[in-house]
C-alpha cells in the first residue's frame, strides 16, 4: 500500500514512537517499566504543552487529575460511566483516566509505544478543550489528537527528552492499526478514523509539528 510505505519512510527517518526511552541524562529510575513509561509520558507531554502555550502568550492549565482504573471502576464523566479497555479526557472535570489493566496489556503485547501514543493523544483532547476547538464530527477531533501526539513526540525526540530505538516503526504501525476503525464511517459519533487515517494524521504531526494539526 503506497500510503503505508510512505509513512514508514517518514517515521523511520523522523520518529519511532514505540520503544521510546529516557536518555541517560534524565532520571531513569522507572525506565523499562509500565509505570515508568506512564509517568514519563505524562510529565513530558504536559511540559511540552506548557512551553507551547507560553510561546503563544497563553497559560496552559494542567489537568486536574490523572486517574488509573480497572474495568468498570473508573470515574464518570458528565454522568457517563467509564468503560473497560479505554482511556479518555473528561472536559467536565478536566482530567484524564485510563484502564491501567488494558493499557498495561498493550504495553506488554504491542510495545511501550502504546503508552506514548495513548497519553499524548488524550492530552491532545485537553488542549482542544483549552483552545476551544470546534469540530463538526468526532472523527475530526480524534485525528487532530493523533496529529498532536505525533507533533509532541517528534518535538520531545528532537529536544533529546526521549530517545528512539531501531525497528520501533513496526510497533508504532501495529498500535495505530489496532486502534483504527474497521470502516470509514465519518458520520459515526464514535468514529476515530481508519488505521491509515490515524497513521497519516500522526505522521502529519511528526513532519510538521503541532502547528500543522
Amino acid at each position: 500500500m503506497p500510503v503505508r510505505r510512505s509513512l514508514a519512510v517518514v517515521l523511520v527517518l523522523l520518529l519511532s514512537a514505540c520503544g521510546l526511552s529516557r536518555p541517560a541524562s534524565l532520571d531513569a529510575s522507572g525506565a523499562d517499566t509500565f509505570e515508568g513509561d506512564v509517568r514519563t509520558a505524562r510529565e513530558l507531554t504536559e511540559a511540552f504543552w506548557k512551553q507551547q502555550f507560553n510561546t503563544l502568550g497563553r497559560t496552559y492549565r494542567p489537568i486536574a487529575d490523572f486517574v488509573p482504573y480497572s474495568g468498570t471502576s473508573g470515574p464518570s464523566c458528565g454522568g457517563e460511566p467509564a468503560v473497560p479497555n479505554n482511556a479518555f479526557y473528561c472536559p467536565a472535570g478536566h482530567f484524564i483516566a485510563y484502564d491501567q489493566d488494558w493499557m498495561e496489556s498493550l504495553w506488554t503485547d504491542m510495545g511501550d509505544g502504546s503508552v506514548y501514543l495513548i497519553i499524548p493523544h488524550e492530552f491532545g483532547h485537553s488542549v482542544q478543550a483549552q483552545l476551544r476547538s470546534g469540530f463538526e464530527l468526532n472523527v475530526q477531533a480524534e485525528l487532530q489528537a493523533d496529529c498532536y501526539a505525533g507533533g509532541t513526540l517528534a518535538s520531545l525526540v528532537s529536544a533529546g527528552a526521549l530517545r528512539v530505538e531501531p525497528g520501533d516503526e513496526d510497533e508504532l504501525f501495529r498500535n495505530l492499526e489496532a486502534a483504527g476503525d474497521p470502516t470509514d464511517d465519518w458520520l459515526n459519533p464514535s468514529a476515530h478514523g481508519t488505521a491509515e487515517q490515524r497513521q497519516q494524521s500522526f505522521a502529519n504531526g511528526v513532519q510538521g509539528g503541532v502547528a500543522a494539526c
